[in-house]
């Protein structure tokens, strides 16, 4: 039924309604009955209503807006109060003809006029017999038409079926004001109270939901049964309506009503925001809306950006999860998806600025070289996994910056050292609170651009714990075949890495895992000689310390003798770490002179050098001399690059026993066995009696003993040192040997050739003993750092016997026999 609000109800009859009443009664089966009696006029003025039909006896009010309805409502106000009400086809039609309204409409009294301010009218109708228009008698100044009454065919009083259909009604009718909000209560007394069932049958058609077409079926109908049943089965299903209605909203009323709560909250959060000045939730949503316009991404992360998104949208702001999911959009929103920096592929000028930032490192200067070649003949090459192993203090990590200055990316760089949690490459899940992406895809968001030269740094120092294997997580991260969609636990998406050039560090490769080892281009990078050091700290490290210090060259100059001076006598490595901090302490007391107006050497001299940085510390690393039998000068490989050490053995008499000290490990034990051995076996060719060795015991001593050595490369140097020690014959002077022996008298290579010869010139050794396949190693190193020394390249024992020792007997020779 519609929710018209109906003017009033009593039980008191029509007949007795004055104008000045507040109330309009119902009507009775008496007022029906008169009503029925009525002579209807033969002549109607007709009044066509847009949106409603009128019924016998119910009493509705009509807003006249029209000028030709107004003056007919005042034409009959003065006079007999009856007109015809028809209703329209259609209610869009201002001026309706005869041929727009239908036939068939009620008689109705007025009963009240009230006039609006507005100027419409507002006329309170009641309906009396149903008629039908026979003959239009005018149009102006409104209709006015002959009308002949429409009979009305009743059921009898007895008819069981019809009173049954009438009960129905007035039981549905109060079933539908219970279940619809939208009618009054006060409806339910005034259906118990219609007494005349042709009038519950008219009131009830005329509040129902129906169309102006449907109601006027109703009204058309001669005969009052059919109007009842037809009138009970739109009652039906309106009933159906409003019971499914109020069932769904049952369901969702808890929901909705804590939805209501929620957005209530969140809009007073919105004021107060906006009255602080902050920025509020709908703003933030509209500028991510607006980010991800601009964003170029594939339909994929765009198809689920939107579905995050939307996720986010429907959070409540004070869930944990609201600040994770925002996060995680931001990242999305902040990655440079499909953004490249452009590849500069001028090779000259790279070459140029690799020179200008490293002296030396032909080797790695060659491989970038090529590298950008090889991009400048084919623009769709995937980036290379380099890795640059070597000693602390020689560049590898500063060459980084250079090679992505000469490519024209952007630099990024992540220390791995004491890494020991998987997460800090791929990231958490974000089911954790606090989580974040990985280190590989944060480093990709501050570089902005998905190509950058991305530098590893220290990736021999990662280690295992309970938290995972992050070498193992690098293995994505560093192969060429997979690298092209890296999965982090916190992004969910794979990445394109495909075209970041990875360079990792180390200094050595023995710690790291075969299966990432395997994955990258190893380029050695070996110490510097005392003359790249030198150039090394003439064009950057002391520019660079006056700059740092405040001072220029006018303050300060320090000569390439002095430079080599502080070299030799204060450092000992194979990078130039110790040397920029000694040329720190040298430009240091510098400031301090100017600073307190003292005087002091502009031009640095020799023994300013000494004045500053004290006394030479290092000058012990000099080649001792061959007057003692035994001593041989071998030659080493340390962490810090190369070193020489001393190989002394002295004898006793016993029964043949050997004495190993000076903290060596089992490999360098094992060598000194094998040297004594090769030698009982093979005694006359050293002239050396065998019963005679058997009599005395020796002791193979390695200074230095709290420092720990290890591996085979001082075989021949043991070797020698025994023979020289049972001779009794003297070692060529500055003379020194690195090789591995074996037991059938096989000498055999050994790596870290550079760096020992590095170590051989610091101590000036003129001679140096190598296994025959070293001489490739010897042939990379720059000619210009080999000079004044010789190369004897052996394959036998016998050779490094027949080359080390002289025929002359050291003094004080000691008669073993």
């Amino acid at each position: 039924m519609s929710n018209q609000k109906l003017i009033s109800f009593d039980s008191l009859s029509l007949q007795d309604f004055n104008a000045d009443a507040e109330m309009i009664p119902l009507m009775t089966p008496e007022d029906e009955e008169e009503m029925a009696n009525e002579d209807l006029p033969k002549t109607l003025p007709i009044l066509p209503l847009r949106n409603t039909v009128l019924f016998p006896g119910v009493v509705i009010p009509i807003t006249a807006g029209r000028d030709k309805s107004i003056k007919l409502i005042n034409d009959a106000n003065a006079g007999d109060k009856i007109i015809g009400v028809v209703a329209q086809k259609n209610e869009d039609i201002e001026d309706p003809s005869m041929n727009d309204i239908y036939p068939i409409g009620t008689v109705a009294r007025i009963l009240r006029v009230l006039k609006m301010p507005d100027g419409n009218v507002t006329v309170i109708l009641q309906g009396k017999k149903r008629f039908e228009i026979d003959a239009m008698i005018s149009e102006r100044p409104y209709f006015k038409a002959d009308i002949k009454e429409v009979p009305e065919k009743r059921p009898g009083v007895y008819d069981t079926e019809f009173n049954a259909i009438i009960d129905s009604m007035r039981e549905l009718a109060i079933e539908i004001i219970k279940e619809s909000p939208n009618i009054p209560t006060e409806a339910t007394f005034a259906i118990k109270n219609i007494e005349s069932q042709s009038f519950l049958i008219n009131f009830i058609s005329s509040n129902m939901n129906l169309s102006v077409q449907e109601k006027q079926n109703l009204l058309e109908m001669n005969v009052l049964k059919e109007r009842a049943l037809e009138t009970l089965k739109y009652m039906n299903v309106e009933l159906q309506k409003l019971e499914l209605k109020n069932d769904i909203q049952t369901k969702v009323r808890i929901d909705l009503d804590q939805q209501q709560r929620e957005y209530f909250l969140h809009q007073q959060m919105k004021t107060i925001q906006e009255e602080l000045g902050g920025v509020t939730y709908e703003q933030e949503f509209e500028e991510m809306r607006q980010r991800a316009k601009a964003k170029k991404w594939d339909e994929k992360t765009a198809k689920n950006f939107e579905k995050e998104f939307s996720k986010f949208q429907r959070m409540n702001p004070q869930s944990p999860d609201f600040g994770i999911q925002r996060n995680y959009l931001e990242l999305i929103l902040d990655l440079p998806w499909e953004h490249f920096s452009k590849d500069k592929f001028d090779l000259k000028n790279a070459q140029k600025i690799l020179d200008r930032d490293h002296f030396g490192l032909e080797d790695v200067k060659k491989r970038i070289i090529e590298h950008l070649a090889v991009l400048k003949l084919r623009n769709d090459m995937k980036s290379p996994i380099l890795c640059l192993t070597g000693p602390p203090g020689v560049g590898k990590t500063s060459i980084g910056r250079s090679i992505a200055e000469a490519l024209g990316r952007e630099y990024v760089r992540i220390s791995l050292g004491g890494l020991r949690d998987e997460a800090e490459i791929r990231g958490h899940r974000k089911t954790y609170i606090g989580a974040m992406p990985g280190r590989i895809i944060q480093n990709i968001k501050k570089a902005g651009t998905s190509n950058p030269v991305f530098i590893l740094d220290e990736i021999d120092k990662l280690s295992i714990s309970h938290n995972g294997d992050p070498s193992s997580a690098l293995l994505e991260v560093l192969d060429p075949e997979q690298n092209n969609s890296f999965y982090d636990n916190f992004l969910e998406m794979g990445y394109d890495l495909s075209k970041v050039m990875f360079i990792a560090t180390s200094n050595t490769m023995s710690t790291i895992q075969p299966a990432l080892r395997d994955r990258m281009e190893v380029i050695q990078m070996s110490g510097y000689t005392i003359e790249e050091k030198v150039e090394i700290a003439r064009q950057h490290l002391v520019p660079k310390q006056l700059k740092e210090h405040g001072l220029t060259a006018k303050d300060l100059t320090i000569g390439k003798k002095q430079l080599e001076k502080i070299v030799e006598g204060y450092t000992r490595e194979s990078g130039v770490r110790g040397l920029e901090q000694k040329i720190a302490q040298v430009i240091r007391n510098a400031a301090k002179s100017i600073a307190l107006e003292e005087t002091y050497n502009v031009k640095l001299t020799d023994e300013d050098v000494v004045a500053i940085l004290g006394a030479p510390k290092l000058e012990r690393d000099k080649a001792e001399g061959n007057e003692v039998a035994g001593v041989v000068t071998g030659l080493a490989w340390t962490s810090v690059g190369g070193d020489i050490l001393f190989i002394e053995s002295s004898i006793s008499k016993g029964k043949g026993s050997l004495t190993l000290t000076g903290n060596l490990g089992n490999v360098m034990k094992e060598s000194a066995t094998i040297a004594l051995e090769y030698i009982k076996a093979n005694a006359e060719l050293f002239g050396l009696d065998q019963d005679v060795i058997g009599k005395y015991n020796i002791h193979l001593h390695v200074p230095e003993g709290a420092t720990p050595k290890d591996g085979p490369s001082a075989g021949i140097a043991m070797l020698t040192s025994m023979v020289s020690l049972l001779t009794q014959r003297k070692v060529k002077k500055s003379l020194a040997m690195t090789g591995e022996i074996t037991l059938r008298g096989k000498v055999l290579p050994v790596g870290g050739i550079k760096e020992k010869i590095l170590a051989a010139k610091r101590a000036n050794i003129k001679e140096i003993i190598l296994c025959h396949e070293n001489e490739s190693d010897i042939n990379d190193i720059n000619a210009d750092y080999l000079k004044g020394l010789t190369f004897h390249y052996v394959k036998e024992m016998q050779e490094v016997i027949n080359l080390a020792l002289t025929t002359q007997k050291v003094k004080n020779a000691k008669a073993i026999a």
